[in-house]
This record gives structure tokens, sequence and C-alpha cells, in this order.
């Protein structure tokens, strides 16, 4: 039996009085790479966010290696406003900001790249590093942690190594040609030693080739680093060559999941995609 690693259940993201997301339930398993489709403004982006912590959801819950971690029900004015499906089933109210989740081993990317632009490509790994230091401000200012701070530059650029992101180490990450800007990112979060890896559109603005290479990329690090890979992507090509299973929202709601060719040939799918033909 697959091993579950993340659940999302009856999840609804309600904005005032738009829903965003409306009672989304789907599961992630041990080692898969899975994306979630959809077209613009489908909630995809929304879905990531509530997994993460930037957003409480309004209703539904989330649950990390058998564990739950968020959970919500509508409360104050929603009560009233609220749209979605399975009110009052919920109770608690578990809020874990961004960073504890992350320290939970749950990392992301953004659709729009994120890079620290002051920085450069080392820096902007290390600094992902320091998530687990266990360091504080007096063996900070002794420089007691001298040791763990070694380690962790030592880490760093034996993962740029990895990468192939050591020979660009001392440039600036806004130097970067946009694919290297891409895979620098992942490799931020992978500083942070995850266990679920979520990209958000990691292909946006890619030409062929650097979407091939990123292709490659991402299988890669899914079997070197042990991951399980929760993927949002528009490039159909990449979705349908590297995807274990793919879950398709639409306004909000799933319309299909299944494997690559099951989803391809699914009529919602097409409809949603392509639109419906008039007679």
């Amino acid at each position: 039996m697959a091993e579950n690693v993340l659940q999302m259940k009856d999840v609804t993201m309600q904005f005032g009085g738009v829903v965003a997301v409306n009672n989304l339930s789907l599961e992630v398993n041990k080692g898969e790479i899975v994306s979630l489709i959809g077209p613009n403004g489908a909630g995809k982006t929304t879905a990531f966010n509530v997994v993460t912590g930037v957003y409480a959801p309004t209703n539904g819950s989330v649950s990390f290696n058998g564990t739950e971690i968020v959970e919500n029900f509508p409360r104050g004015k929603m009560k009233k406003m609220y749209a979605g499906l399975h009110y009052g089933d919920y109770k608690k109210h578990l809020e874990p900001t961004p960073d504890k989740i992350t320290k939970m081993g749950i990392a992301r990317t953004f659709q729009n790249i994120r890079l620290w632009r002051s920085q450069t490509v080392f820096n902007n790994v290390l600094i992902a590093k320091h998530l687990r230091r266990t360091s504080n401000v007096f063996t900070a200012t002794f420089r007691l942690n001298r040791k763990e701070e070694d380690r962790q530059r030592e880490e760093t650029s034996e993962l740029l190594k990895i990468l192939d992101l050591y020979d660009v180490r001392d440039e600036l990450c806004t130097s970067l040609p946009y694919g290297l800007q891409r895979r620098l990112e992942i490799a931020r979060a992978l500083a942070t030693n995850p266990s679920l890896l979520l990209l958000d559109e990691p292909a946006a603005g890619m030409n062929p080739q650097e979407t091939a290479e990123l292709t490659d990329f991402i299988r890669r690090i899914r079997d070197d680093f042990k991951l399980t890979v929760f993927m949002i992507e528009h490039h159909m090509d990449l979705v349908m060559d590297i995807s274990d299973r793919i879950y398709v929202l639409n306004f909000g709601a799933l319309i299909a999941s299944g494997t690559p060719e099951q989803v391809q040939n699914n009529p919602e799918v097409i409809s949603a995609y392509l639109g419906e033909s008039e007679d």
C-alpha cells in the first residue's frame, strides 16, 4: 500500500463571497511526482498557499506524513457567508506559519522567482540552511557556533556541486540566465532539507530546451534526494512526461484525477482547456 505524504481533505478557501478553492480533496504518495493543473485562475496556487501556511483554509484540513498540520472552519462573519460544503465537520483551528511548515519538511518554490536579489548564488542557499540552525544570539555573538557554520557552508558547497551550480557560486543571483535562476530557487528549497517539494510553475518563461532540461532535473532531484514532488505547471508536455498522477482544477473544484493518459482523454479536462464547441 502506498505511503501517504500529503493529504488535503475537504479544503475550501473563500475570500469574501468568492470561493477560490471548493471542497478540494487529494493525496500525494511517497516518491511520486504529482501535478496539479488547470486553467488560469483555477485555484492552484491558492491550494499551494493553504498547504504551506500562507493562507488558513476557510474549512477543511491538511495532513503531512499522517499528522494533521492544518485545520480550520468558518468563523466570525464567514459563518453566514460560507458557500462551501462540510460546514460543521471541522472543529479545530490549526494555523502554523510558513516557517514552521518548512521546518516540518515541506519546501516550495514560487510562480515568480523570489531569490534574494542582492546576494550571491552561494549565499542564497546558505541563508536557507539557517532554518536548521541551533545557534542563538549569545552563541552567534561569541562565535560559539563556528562548527555549525562551517558545516553548513560545506553542505552548501556540496549541494551546489550536485546541482551543477558550483561554478557560479560567487555570482550575483540576478546575473544568472533565467533557467539557472529557476534551478537556484529549487536548490534553495532543497537546502531546508525537505521530504516534500512543492514547485509552482517551475517551467514558466522557459524555452523548449530549458523545459526539457528541467524535466530531467526534477526527476534527478526526486531520485537523488528521495523526495516527493507536488507541482503546478502549464507546460503540458512536461506534465504528461513527468507525472505519476495528475489532479485537474477548474473554477476551484476538482474535475478529474488519474494517470496522464486518463486525464489527457477526459472530456471534462478537454472542455476546460479548449472550451465547448457550439452546435
